[in-house]
């Protein structure tokens, strides 16, 4: 990978570039300060044709309101939860582990 350039190094290209072109016959014109490449004089990045017209909201209580009753309407069946399999560690006198077994409740 190679290493990015230093600010002097581009500054140096830079240099050697607009020696190249002056030395060509290159010429560069004076341009006062203040002087801007926009002649409409008009901001380009407000442009209001990209945006749409404003639309209006559709209301939505009535969809709201049968959402909410809905959930209070349902049952606690379906609401339960599924019994899963369980493992029980089975253990000797002593304590110590022997298996584990699956038990279903």
């Amino acid at each position: 990978m190679k290493p990015p350039k230093t600010k002097a190094q581009i500054r140096a290209e830079i240099d050697a570039q607009i020696k190249a072109y002056l030395s060509t016959g290159g010429e560069v014109n004076s341009i006062p300060r203040g002087t801007s490449g926009n002649t409409e004089n008009s901001n380009q990045f407000a442009s209001s044709s990209s945006f749409e017209p404003k639309q209006e909201r559709t209301p939505v209580n009535d969809v709201v309101k049968e959402i909410e009753e809905r959930k209070k309407n349902k049952t606690p069946s379906n609401t339960k939860k599924r019994a899963t399999p369980r493992r029980k560690l089975i253990t000797d006198d002593f304590g110590e582990p022997i298996r584990w077994v699956w038990l279903d409740k």
